[in-house]
């Protein structure tokens, strides 16, 4: 049996997902650093500036008149939107969880609501609203889609 040659013996696997850099980990970092090998471009940033920065190019590329592009852009920027929804949603419940919490003063559990298993406390089960998201389409008024329906 041959043996490695490293340095520091066995590395315990890697669980590197594509993403990396100085926000690093997963979970809910709203700072997390995001590498998107797009078509023809790399953008490096938060998920809030790859959105803007696929967007943008979406909006140059449809002015260019290259639809199918533009088309390419908008879903990679809505990609970046469901993440960004993602982490507002946990957001969102991490401070409902931590409310009671905050209301009992000094946060050392004494009275006041603790959270079940799941996550709730008092048993309340309902979701938080999250406001719908963009449209991404190209489609300024929908001139020919209603009007084939009309025929």
């Amino acid at each position: 049996m041959k043996r490695s040659r490293g340095r520091g013996g066995r590395r315990p696997p890697s669980n590197n997902n594509g993403s990396g850099g100085g926000g690093g980990g997963g979970g809910n970092n709203p700072n997390r650093t995001y590498d998107s090998n797009g078509p023809e471009i790399k953008i490096r940033g938060s998920a809030s500036h790859v959105y803007e920065k696929y967007l943008q190019l979406a909006r140059d590329a449809n002015a260019s008149g290259d639809r199918v592009m533009a088309e390419n852009y908008l879903q990679h920027a809505e990609h970046y939107y469901r993440i960004l929804a993602a982490n507002q949603l946990h957001q969102q419940q991490y401070q409902a969880q931590q409310a009671p919490y905050a209301a009992n003063g000094n946060g050392n559990g004494n009275g006041g609501n603790r959270p079940q298993a799941n996550g709730n406390v008092d048993g309340n089960t309902a979701q938080p609203y999250v406001a719908a998201g963009p449209s991404f389409s190209l489609a300024e008024d929908d001139e020919d889609g209603d009007a084939a329906l009309e025929s």
